[in-house]
Order: structure tokens, then sequence, then C-alpha cells
């Protein structure tokens, strides 16, 4: 679906995407603001808010902007995405003069699901052609009465989509994460080898779909040395060798356990194209090391396109107008790529 499809558009090959503003306490509304005023933002996609006016009017006050018009629709078809106007699908869920910024509260976790759901729909309904995402805050919507780790689980569970994983793009590699947010302790339990040949199938078919070329991917032990043949640990025979020599049977260009201290340094030097990590930190720290900022998240199995920011809401900076809108202009960028390559 491109804007030509709408009756009072001009013909444009560029994506609608739906922006959701995040946590309304935290940078959300901030970043959202900067990027959509962005000349190169405004370039390459069609982007409409999904939040709150109010704290949309706020963002650009934090962030010293002037002579920006807000948009104020409830519907897609009302967006004028011009220059100089920022349209805002306004779902009119926060009180601005109760909000205390930098801060968890409940009606802010609500307000920044009903953000996503409203996006979820959108998506669905072929009404935007992707979502990219704003922070939001875990303890906020925990308190608000969603039992969900984050975006990730919320979007697997609204789309009913039982094979995804989390993704994160960067210029030099791309990263999947064989688990996501959970305690250390618990991840060697998370871990099967069924989960781990699915994984790799799904990253070999994103990038195939995208690049039209057969990917390298690189899987990263748990253990420190992979193990060292059982010495430090018996996860890469039990479970993650099994899987990689599965996946090489279904022809898949895939090599590992890798030791995690070096199978980054080989993606960085052009080695894989794809790293499987076994944890959260495992791959994010190095994706954040050579890349923070310009990393996107990337939720990859719904049917649906879903980036994201690669940061928190910043609550400690929030109302300061520091707040860099680089990573979400980098998210727009993955996510119009996606929507024109899909």
């Amino acid at each position: 679906m491109t804007a030509n499809k709408f009756s009072n558009k001009t013909p444009s090959s560029k994506p609608v995407l739906g922006i959701t503003m995040g946590d309304p306490a935290g940078i959300g509304p901030e970043i959202c603001a900067k990027a959509l005023i962005s000349p190169e933002v405004q370039k390459m996609a069609n982007c409409l808010i999904i939040g709150d006016r109010k704290s949309i009017r706020q963002g650009l006050k934090i962030a010293r902007t002037e002579g920006i018009e807000i948009n104020s629709i409830k519907n897609v078809f009302e967006a004028k995405f011009i220059p100089g106007t920022i349209d805002v699908l306004d779902l009119n869920n926060v009180d601005i003069a109760r909000l205390k910024l930098g801060q968890v509260s409940k009606p802010a976790g609500k307000a920044a699901v009903e953000y996503i759901e409203k996006a979820i729909e959108l998506a669905k309904e072929g009404t935007i052609d992707a979502i990219v995402t704003a922070p939001i805050n875990k303890e906020a919507i925990q308190k608000a009465g969603y039992k969900y780790q984050g975006h990730t689980e919320l979007l697997a569970s609204r789309t009913k989509s039982k094979k995804y994983a989390m993704m994160f793009v960067s210029e030099k590699f791309w990263v999947m994460l064989a688990t996501t947010h959970i305690p250390l302790r618990k991840v060697s339990g998370q871990l099967k080898k069924a989960k781990i040949v699915n994984l790799i199938k799904l990253a070999h078919e994103t990038l195939f779909n995208l690049r039209g070329k057969e990917p390298k991917i690189g899987v990263a032990g748990l253990n420190p040395h992979a193990g060292e043949s059982g010495i430090f640990g018996n996860e890469e025979i039990k479970i993650i060798k099994p899987a990689v020599d599965e996946a090489k049977k279904l022809g898949i260009n895939v090599t590992g356990p890798i030791s995690p201290d070096a199978i980054f340094y080989l993606a960085n030097v052009g080695m894989f194209d794809m790293v499987i990590a076994m944890y959260h930190d495992q791959g994010l720290i190095p994706m954040k090391l050579l890349s923070f900022s310009h990393s996107v998240n990337v939720t990859v199995g719904l049917p649906i396109i879903r980036t994201s920011v690669d940061h928190g809401t910043g609550f400690d900076i929030a109302g300061k107008g520091w707040a860099n809108p680089t990573s979400m202009i980098e998210a727009i960028k993955v996510a119009t790529y996606f929507a024109q390559v899909k």
C-alpha cells in the first residue's frame, strides 16, 4: 500500500509508516518530533505519529522547535504528509497536567500500549505499511496490567505469531537473539535444538528474501571458548552443534558454535552476515559498541513490519532537550527498506 491509494494524495512510491510515540513520560515524544521534521525522513517515507497530540506539542517545545504545525487526525486518510507539519493520529490518552516526565507511571504505560495496539490494527488491515516504535518502559506497562516482557512479546501475541525473533540491524552485521529478556541463570534452560534450528532458518529466509543471495550465518556458543569440548559446559555439544548440523543438512550456509569472544570480530570483518547470539547482552554489547545510535531493532516472523529504536525511554534526560533522534531516523530507514522490498 502506497500513498497513491489515498484519494486526496499525490501519487507517490513512499511507504506509509506509523510511528508509535512510546512512553509519554520518556524521550519518545521528543525523538518522534525531531525525526519527523527531518528532511531526510520526509524524503523517504510518509510518516505519522500514533500517539497524543499534547505530548507531541510538548516534545516540540522540549526540542526548542518553532513553526511546526501539528495536524491532529482521527484516521490515516486525513494525514497531510507535507513539510512543516507533523501528522498525529491522536488517541488523546495523556493527562499532560498530571504527567511527570522521567517517572514510571501506570497511566503512561497504558497509553504506550494503546499506541502499539492501534498501530498493529492499522498494519494488519494494510492502512500503514510498517510500524516504527519509540521506547516503552517495561515496568510501566506491567503496572498498567500488561504482562509482557516488551514490544516483541506484545506484537507476537497480538498478531498470533509463533515463530518470531528479535533481530538487530547495523551496517556491519546483523544479530538475532535465541533468548531475550530473561535472567542469565535461565538462559541455558531456554535453549532448545528445535528453537535454534528455527532461528537459523528464519535468519536465512529473512536475509535471502531481502538481498536475493545466500547469507553466511554464524552461531555463537554459550560458554567461554564455546565450552572447550565440554570442559566449561555442554550446551554446545548437546544443543547448539546438533542444531547447526541439522540446518546445514537443509542447505543453509551456517557455521558454529563459535567462541563468543571471537564471533563478533569475524562478523565485523565480513565473514558473517548474521550472528545468532544465545542471550540478550551477548549480542547487544558488541552491536552497541560498534553501532550505538545506528543499530535498529526489528521483529522478524510477524505478518507485519516492525522496527524500533535501539535504546530505552531515557527517563534521566526526559524534558531536557538532549535526546538524540538518530536511532529513530535509522529505524525509519530500515522500515522504509523492508516495506519497499516486501
